[in-house]
């Protein structure tokens, strides 16, 4: 049953403006700045956030010299703020695809390797049954999709959930795990030897992930625990195209799965290293807003991506 109160300050406090107005301060730390974009005066966004603060009886900016900050209270606010205007927003959406003849959105984030392997194929299912649907995908870290999930920009994520503030808010269902083994191109100095050390593999030039993600993290720790510092040339990306390019073309290495490069390693493009880095990562699975219903696009691409992945699970290894 709703709370009373709850429901009183949204009917009789909360106004459109002011979660925009939010939005914009959370993005611009200025009033002035903010009241801009959101198409304000000045005055009138002082006493749209005023009026907010009054109603909630907290301060959600701390006034600056030059700006503002989001107090705890304003972080909340923001977040949420942002999730309202989300969710209307895909209301909209829905409402003139309706109009249009069109089925519906789904807009789904992934980390690299089901971006590469399940995602596609769960794509190419939905098509199959409901052509109409536009489905739009980000390939990013775990950290930064489960972020813009929570604040509405995305329907779902394949990915990890890595700390408690977002768990308490996601549902995880959980797919597989990611065994990495080292890549190079074939003809590399390091391939075909069985007497690797991980100095050595530390003197190389690396393929990395971006900072943030939980194999950066990993690899990071494996160097440190063995007494090493971290690969001196490295390259940051997460674009399998451009890591492939630069494989082919130079004697970089880089920690992959191998079913993300398996063709060029069946065409004896690529080939993998004799050494174990002994990195398993957690598993990635399907995350979802906890309590939020999805539109019928994002329900059928889940029941696609679970399809998809019961059916990886069952054909046979090699």
């Amino acid at each position: 049953m709703p709370d009373p109160r709850t429901d009183r300050f949204v009917r009789s406090h909360l106004k459109t403006r002011q979660l925009v107005l939010l939005v914009e301060l959370g993005r611009h730390g200025s009033i002035l700045h903010a009241a801009q974009a959101a198409h304000l005066t000045q005055p009138a966004a002082s006493k749209l956030l005023a009026d907010l603060e009054h109603a909630l009886g907290v301060k959600l900016f701390e006034r600056l010299p030059r700006g503002v900050a989001p107090t705890w209270y304003g972080e909340v606010m923001i977040r949420r703020a942002g999730a309202a205007l989300a969710e209307l927003d895909a209301g909209h959406q829905e409402v003139m695809e309706l109009l249009s003849g069109l089925s519906g959105r789904v807009a789904v984030g992934s980390v690299l390797t089901p971006s590469a392997t399940l995602l596609p194929a769960a794509v190419v299912a939905l098509k199959a049954r409901q052509p109409r649907v536009h489905v739009s995908i980000t390939v990013d870290t775990s950290k930064l999709l489960t972020e813009q999930l929570r604040g509405g920009g995305l329907d779902l994520v394949i990915g990890r959930v890595l700390d408690s503030e977002s768990a308490a808010q996601l549902s995880f269902e959980p797919l597989t795990d990611e065994p990495h083994s080292l890549i190079v191109r074939a003809g590399h100095p390091l391939a075909g030897r069985g007497d690797l050390s991980l100095a050595e593999l530390a003197r190389q030039s690396w393929i990395l992930p971006p900072g943030g993600s939980i194999l950066r993290d990993r690899l990071t720790a494996l160097f440190l625990t063995a007494g090493l510092d971290q690969p001196q040339q490295a390259v940051e990306t997460l674009s399998l195209p451009v890591v492939t390019s630069l494989l082919c073309q130079s004697d970089m290495v880089v920690a992959l799965p191998q079913e993300l490069v398996q063709p060029y390693l069946d065409t004896g493009l690529l080939t993998v290293l004799d050494f174990d880095l002994g990195l398993r990562m957690d598993a990635y699975g399907i995350v979802t807003r906890r309590g939020h219903q999805l539109s019928p696009g994002a329900e059928l691409m889940l029941a696609c991506l679970r399809e998809v992945a019961q059916r990886r699970r069952d054909e046979p290894r090699p």
